[in-house]
């Protein structure tokens, strides 16, 4: 069920839900997923929309987390590379194999990683993505043209996995519906019901109308990621769970990196790890790690973050991008749960279920990579905590919406899908659907009324920056496009032109962050 005002109307005749998630991310949705498959009735909620925060804003990586092998963590990389083979299994239009070049600078960087990395290949067993092996100098400027060449010794080839996060969030989402689940964005939860001591719902308010209603559910499972602690105050519970963690990314264009490797530099001065990876047409470059005090919706790359990607890139990439070649500059944030004192870099990024005394469930903590484990481990407790029949787990092998083998060449075409065929429908039916966006983007016409039509897309932003990647890709080419979208929009989901124009500015408002200026 994807037509909003249905969906509205069906939540009024719910009396009683199974489980109830609050937040619409990769956790949110995968709980809810596990939930759907299991036969209970779920519906989640989420008070933007889908993947806006953190699980939109990824290095978009599904891996095992090769600095965590580094920190001793085996329990979670093991859980990871497993999660990284079950992802790509049950969506491989959405998540493919990318090999990674670490470029050795010091004598005993040879051996360390190579032989790190192929304990790293070990681990994932019959799952691996592909052997990794030592590679001389040559061979390392040769699959990574460009990088630094003054005291390189060599290098080390490796296998990890690369998706585009939110496209995947809405597959999730649209699995969740296909199982009979119902989920819902711009819907806010304003409070938490209780009955007899115990959670028994939310209030809640449709963003749209203004509209109040209640939700009534036998479990509710907290999922909101680094907004996790509003929820757990609205409990009477104010404990500080969280440290929150910023990574800020540069994009650039592909000829900064004129391979199909991806750059890892596992260790640089200050002991992070960057990355530089191709991604739809582009170059991808992060992250950074810097602790901030507050979570926010639209969170801004720090002055001290775009010096570090900047120096790192000439550093690494041999020249320092010029600002009209930053096509987009986007920053996310991490929930690490708080366990000490440590830096946020080294934080775990195990999850943690919680059950309150008021049988409020909050899941939080984690990494995209190992969102369905997530979703196992708060529906296992939240079923018991709720007194509901215990089933097994499927979504191992559960094949996620669109599933296919037959993957389209273009990166824009293949995240839909068997859904693909459908979308090119539009086309024959209207042939200015096919039209492009923009010159500098991939995405048409066609796209914006899908997204309207079976992807729950509301606004513009909901289109430029999650059901195609164009305001991550180039945000100048976006904030061009944005006309279009609106008026498309508007169009197909009968809106005034009053709302037309706030939603334009809107988006133009929050496109102008990701537009670098020095």
């Amino acid at each position: 069920m994807s037509d909003r005002a249905e969906i509205m109307r069906s939540l009024g005749l719910e009396t009683q839900w199974d489980i109830l998630i609050i937040g619409g991310g990769a956790t949110g949705l995968g709980a809810a997923v596990e939930a759907a498959s299991r036969g209970y009735k779920t519906v989640l909620i989420e008070r933007t929309d889908f993947a806006k925060g953190t699980s939109s804003r990824s290095t978009k990586l599904v891996h095992g987390g090769v600095r965590y092998l580094e920190q001793m963590n085996i329990t979670l990389v093991l859980d990871a590379l497993q999660e990284r083979g079950h992802m790509l299994a049950n969506a491989p239009h959405l998540v493919h194999d990318l090999s990674f070049v670490v470029p050795v600078y010091d004598l005993f960087g040879l051996p360390y990683y190579g032989f790190g990395l192929k304990v790293y290949e070990l681990l994932s067993g019959k799952l691996s993505f592909g052997p990794s092996k030592l590679l001389s100098s040559r061979e390392t400027t040769s699959l990574l043209p460009g990088v630094k060449a003054d005291g390189l010794r060599g290098g080390v080839l490796y296998h990890d996995g690369q998706f585009d996060d939110s496209r995947y969030a809405v597959t999730l989402m649209r699995t969740f519906q296909d199982l009979g689940g119902t989920a819902i964005n711009y819907v806010e939860a304003t409070g938490l019901i209780e009955a007899n001591g115990k959670v028994a719902g939310v209030h809640a308010r449709d963003l749209e109308t203004g509209t109040l209603f209640d939700l009534r559910a036998r479990v509710t499972i907290n999922a909101t990621g680094v907004f996790t602690e509003q929820i757990l105050a609205m409990d009477n519970d104010r404990e500080t769970l969280l440290s929150v963690s910023q990574g800020s990314h540069f994009v650039l264009p592909a000829d900064f990196l004129p391979t199909d490797h991806a750059l890892m530099i596992p260790k640089t001065s200050d002991g992070r790890v960057l990355f530089a990876i191709p991604w739809h047409g582009h170059t991808v470059v992060g992250t950074t790690d810097e602790a901030v005090e507050r979570a926010s919706v639209e969170p801004h790359a720090m002055e001290k973050e775009r010096a570090f990607l900047l120096d790192h890139i000439t550093k690494y990439l041999g020249r320092r991008p010029a600002p009209e070649q930053i096509q987009s500059v986007w920053s996310g944030l991490r929930p690490l749960v708080r366990k000490g004192g440590a830096s946020t870099s080294k934080l775990s990024r195990d999850h943690s279920v919680i059950i309150s005394p008021t049988g409020l469930v909050t899941v939080t903590g984690g990494k995209w990579t190992t969102y369905r484990r997530m979703g196992e481990d708060a529906i296992n407790r939240s079923t018991d905590s709720a007194g509901l029949p215990r089933t097994s787990s499927i979504t191992r092998t559960l094949r996620l919406h669109g599933w296919t083998k037959e993957i389209s060449p273009a990166e824009s075409d293949r995240v839909y899908g068997t859904d693909l065929a459908h979308l090119k429908q539009l086309s024959d039916e209207d042939p200015t659907l096919n039209d492009l966006l923009h010159p500098r983007l991939p995405y048409r016409r066609r796209e914006v009324l899908w997204a309207a039509r079976h992807e729950m897309a509301r606004t513009v932003e909901d289109v430029l920056a999650r059901r195609t990647r164009a305001l991550f890709l180039d945000a100048r080419a976006a904030l061009e496009a944005a006309p279009t979208v609106a008026n498309l929009l508007a169009k197909e989901l009968k809106r005034s032109d009053d709302w037309k124009a706030r939603d334009l500015e809107s988006f133009t408002t929050i496109a102008q962050g990701y537009v670098y200026q020095e």
